[in-house]
């Protein structure tokens, strides 16, 4: 559960890539969307971004324009097929910070079975195949 509470494992876009298939498949290769930098992003999301240029920005809801046309449609794929939304995540985060939001995060993606993390992706627990509830 460690990773849940790395507070650098939350995207720029709103995903929490502690419970990103790809993250929790390689966890020694993949640092997450912002690496081991938390001002900067690797996030292919908001690569081109100006908002996100020059560490003007941490989070899209930063941005004149959010949700973009981009987060909107990464937030309608993963409402639909994952039933988890990054505007709504977004939102938390501005509302009641970073801290709390990941707090929360550590709940809901924690297993009930053993203490691993539920991979959004897949629905279940990665560390014992739990489904998630």
């Amino acid at each position: 559960m460690k990773t849940l509470d790395n507070l650098s494992l939350i995207a720029p876009c709103g995903m929490n890539c502690g419970i990103c298939i790809a993250y929790l498949r390689y966890i020694n290769k993949c640092p997450g969307c912002r690496g081991l930098d938390v001002t900067h992003s690797k996030c292919k999301q908001i690569k081109h971004c100006p908002t996100f240029e020059n560490g003007r920005a941490q989070f899209c809801f930063e941005c004149e324009t959010f949700p973009c046309s981009r987060l909107k449609k990464l937030d309608e794929r993963y409402q639909t097929k994952y039933n988890m939304s990054m505007i709504e995540n977004l939102e938390n985060i501005k509302k009641f910070g970073l801290n709390e939001f990941v707090a929360n995060e550590k709940i809901r993606w924690k297993c009930p079975e053993c203490g691993g993390t539920i991979c959004v992706h897949k629905g279940y627990c990665h560390s014992c195949g739990k489904k998630k509830e």
